[in-house]
């Protein structure tokens, strides 16, 4: 599954550089699916949501970092575990129960991501 920040997020931002896939933005900061990835044109996210891959997309909080979730593969093909967990100092970024995905489909949104 995803990872997600909580509200308990203290907005320190130890956890933005850590993202192999630049899936973590600081709160009310607009994001786009070619940050740190090979997308780039007329793309559609796993979630199947079709954007230009440069267009700037509403963040998903004003107030506490937070994770695109079509960008999160929990570091699977990069890392053991997820690298915002591990560096987080208030335990804020947990798994997301909402969106729930298997090792093969994170490796897959990995692939797509990086042009692999």
């Amino acid at each position: 599954m995803a990872i997600k920040i909580t509200d308990e997020c203290i907005n320190c931002g130890a956890c933005e550089p850590e993202c192999p896939n630049n899936a973590i933005y600081e709160g009310a900061v607009d994001w786009k699916a070619s940050d740190g990835t090979a997308l780039n044109g007329t793309i559609t996210l796993p979630s199947g949501l079709t954007v230009d891959a440069d267009a700037a997309q509403e963040p998903v909080s004003d107030d506490v970092y937070f994770i695109v979730t079509d960008k999160c593969t929990e570091c699977k093909g990069f890392h053991e575990e997820p690298q915002c967990a591990a560096v987080c100092p208030v335990d804020c970024c947990v798994p997301d129960e909402d969106h729930v995905e298997s090792e093969e489909t994170l490796l897959t949104k990995k692939a797509f991501l990086h042009g692999e």
